[in-house]
């Protein structure tokens, strides 16, 4: 009864492990070994590239993809607990409120370090 349960799950499982393995293989019969000085350089779009490709950018700008990374995390989860706050336990309000209290943490951490704010 079991084996007869999971019978499917363990086709796709065979399937799923046995595609990617078949394409891996195949794929070296049909690949191109030549090589070709323009496959060594690098590709924007057509146009021979100007000056250095290798750039740094400042952490700021990291800094507001996870300032903006919190914030959407807050708005969704926020917005879900708001459609169901009334069913919530106390448990459930206290776990909301921690979740709350951790991003707030965070984005003052980013804020200060930033020096935007000054705590």
């Amino acid at each position: 009864m079991l084996a007869e349960d999971y019978m499917g799950v363990a086709v796709f499982a065979a399937i799923a492990i046995l595609i990617p393995a078949i394409v891996f293989l195949l794929s070296r019969y049909f690949r191109n070994d030549r090589n070709d000085p323009r496959g060594q350089t690098t590709y924007e779009c057509g146009e021979e590239p100007i000056g250095d490709a290798q750039i740094q950018f400042h952490f700021q700008y990291y800094m507001y993809a996870i300032i903006f990374v919190a914030f959407d995390l807050v708005t969704v989860f926020v917005l879900l607990w708001a459609l169901v706050f009334s069913g919530l336990g106390d448990l459930a309000k206290v776990y909301v409120l921690l979740f709350l209290g951790i991003l707030l943490v965070g984005v003052t951490y980013a804020l200060k370090k930033e020096e935007i704010i000054w705590i």
